[in-house]
């Protein structure tokens, strides 16, 4: 991309008076809305978060290669050695798909000290954080207006020398706008002549509601008039501080700025920044805005960005949370059937997800039914009606009632034998300072008592070894573990049930309940292997399409 010259404010091509009185024409809908994904940058500075460099190269490629976002923050200026290095992995790897101008660097107005940082790991934009409120601008660096664009300017001037394209943010430019408009103008008055590529509108303090954006926006918008600056692209950063960094972003896409930034699972300080994947669905829903964004990639970005975070997503998040396309009231289970009337613009489908029913107290005959059909068991209705009144009893009674349970609660109800089932009948296991962890077990399964020892970097791994030595001879394959969680109540004493979740590669999430971890995780182990005993669930590459039940 060629290089912006620096101009002085005379020279300049962009108009030196802006007018209030043209209106700005909204972008149409064939121009896209780029969306720029700040979570290698401010999406890490949520407490507790630091991502090394190949998790945020791995991150780098699938947000701009699967995800498809147009552009990516991942780092600031000097913040360390470790993180120029990071970035210098990135921009190599960008280099070898000419995507390098889609890699953006925070920077700070410190005259050459910024520019040189990020040119020695290759770099070539940065995204200047300037002041957007006189509360900052005189309180914080102590300095008048003029004092503060001078440096700035100084900033740019070095920067374009050295071949570096730069946007700005204004930072507090939400407070600006409430408390000090005058400045916030004054300010950009003189930066929508000078060679920024972009202008950052950020919401510092995720203080703004829909209404303010839009205002503050529209006046801006109207007083740059595209006609007047063709060259000027705003953009909006929003915070998540009132649980409304979505429904401002929304606002910000109708209102017409160029751009939006967003994080993967609203990662951020404090309450975080706008999730992408709410902001992507609410923004290609309810506008006429074009966006490149593939959908079908959100859930598996989201699912990344939790293991590398180590901040966990809930369940109910909307569009990547584990539940939000699980119904669970009997009556929508039986509209569905009938003719899939809770379905809704926003369907799994479209995510690479598949809807699913949930089995419990507020279940009805129809919830069951996608679940029996999904596995193919067929029982006559007073069979169905005798297994939905055990699943009502134990949703009563707060147990958790999934699809992989199903087999075991017809089992029960109709009293019929569990042929070929595998028992962990004996299992020692020892762990000591100095000494690996080892396991001594002994199971069953189709009639075949085997014992086996192993150790392990766990109790746990231990117990697994040993099986694992011994499968073949059993005529088992035990799949990989892909997640492992464990959940302690609040308060819970030392002697405190630990409930132990483990998801496998064949697509089984097994749970169970044991005063001890690790006999926890080994029968939720015990269980997966007798839900595969069963036929129930697929190896990879089996699995069907279309709606799941649970």
């Amino acid at each position: 991309m060629p290089v912006k010259t620096t101009k002085s404010p005379k020279s300049s091509a962009r108009k030196t008076k802006p007018s209030a009185k043209k209106a700005r024409a909204p972008r149409s809908a064939s121009e896209p809305l780029a969306f720029m994904d700040t979570t290698l940058r401010d999406g890490e500075q949520t407490d507790g978060v630091s991502m090394p460099g190949r998790e945020k190269l791995l991150l780098a490629k699938r947000l701009l290669e699967k995800v498809r976002v147009d552009r990516i923050e991942v780092a600031s200026c000097r913040v360390s050695p470790g993180e120029q290095s990071s970035l210098a992995d990135i921009m190599a790897w960008a280099a070898t798909k000419g995507w390098e101008d889609r890699v953006e660097v925070l920077g700070f107005v410190d005259g050459t000290a910024s520019v040189d940082w990020l040119r020695k790991a290759g770099c070539r934009r940065m995204n200047l954080l300037t002041k957007g409120s006189r509360n900052h601008c005189e309180r914080q660096l102590r300095k008048t207006p003029k004092e503060h664009r001078d440096d700035v300017r100084r900033t740019l001037d070095c920067a374009n020398r050295k071949g570096v394209t730069v946007s700005i943010y204004l930072e507090d430019w939400s407070g600006g706008m409430i408390h000090s408009r005058d400045y916030v103008f004054e300010m950009l008055d003189e930066y929508v002549k000078w060679p920024f590529e972009r202008i950052l509108l950020p919401d510092t303090l995720g203080i703004l509601g829909p209404d303010q954006v839009r205002e503050f926006l529209s006046e801006t918008l109207v007083r740059y008039p595209r006609h007047e600056f063709p060259d000027v692209k705003f953009e909006f950063h929003g915070h998540n501080d009132y649980g409304l960094g979505t429904a401002n972003a929304l606002v910000a896409a109708q209102v017409g700025v160029a751009g939006i930034h967003c994080t993967v699972n609203g990662l951020g300080e404090r309450a975080g920044n706008t999730p992408m994947e709410e902001a992507v669905a609410a923004i290609r829903d309810h506008t006429k805005r074009k966006l490149r964004i593939n959908e079908k990639e959100l859930k598996a970005i989201s699912e990344l960005v939790e293991v590398f975070s180590g901040k966990r997503i809930a369940d109910n998040k909307p569009i990547v949370g584990r539940n939000v396309f699980t119904q669970t009231a009997g009556i929508h289970a039986d509209g569905d059937r009938k003719g899939n009337l809770y379905e809704s613009s926003l369907s799994p489908a479209r995510f690479g997800r598949d809807r699913v029913y949930a089995l419990g107290k507020l279940s009805g005959r129809s919830n069951l039914d996608f679940n029996l059909d999904a596995l193919n068991l067929q029982l006559t209705k007073e069979q169905r009606a005798a297994v939905l009144e055990r699943v009502v009893e134990l949703g009563d009674r707060k147990h958790t009632v999934t699809q992989e349970d199903l087999p075991f609660i017809v089992a029960d109800v109709l009293k019929a034998p569990q042929d070929e089932a595998f028992e962990v009948r004996n299992c020692v296991v020892s762990t000591s300072l100095g000494v690996s962890p080892s396991a001594v077990i002994r199971v069953a399964f189709k009639g075949r008592d085997l014992e086996a020892s192993g150790t392990g970097t766990g109790g746990f791994d231990a117990f697994m070894n040993a099986l694992r030595s011994i499968a073949p001879q059993l005529g088992l394959e035990i799949p990989r573990l892909v997640d492992y969680e464990v959940h302690i109540p609040p308060g819970g004493k030392s002697d405190a049930l630990v409930q132990t979740t483990i998801t496998w590669e064949n697509g089984l999430r097994t749970k169970a309940v044991h005063t001890d971890q690790v006999l926890a995780a080994i029968e939720a182990t015990e269980r997966m292997i007798n839900l595969e005993a069963t036929g129930v669930v697929s190896r990879p590459g089996r699995k069907k399409k279309g709606r799941k039940t649970a």
